[in-house]
């Protein structure tokens, strides 16, 4: 376990002496490279699947509550109908 734990910060260590590992597009400066507008296509990408998930969960909550709704009215109307 120790020696797991040596290895992992050896790494981070690693990776946080190097500044340019940590530098994005945007915080290095080229906000019009491809890397930026690779970034900025990811994320569109990630909003879009999240909201259309959401959406549909939405919807089906919406459905369920409408079809609830409708089965205990007709089971009102039936009631009605026997007494």
């Amino acid at each position: 376990m120790n020696r797991i734990l040596c290895h992992i910060l050896a790494v981070f260590c690693g990776v946080a002496a190097c500044p340019q590992a940590s530098a994005c597009a945007a915080c290095f400066g080229k906000s019009d490279s491809p890397l930026a507008y690779g970034m900025n296509a990811g994320i569109y990408v990630l909003l879009a699947v999240i909201g259309s998930m959401l959406g549909l969960i939405a919807s089906f909550f919406v459905f369920v509550s409408r079809r609830a709704a409708r089965i205990a009215g007709a089971e009102l109307d039936s009631t009605d109908a026997t007494v």
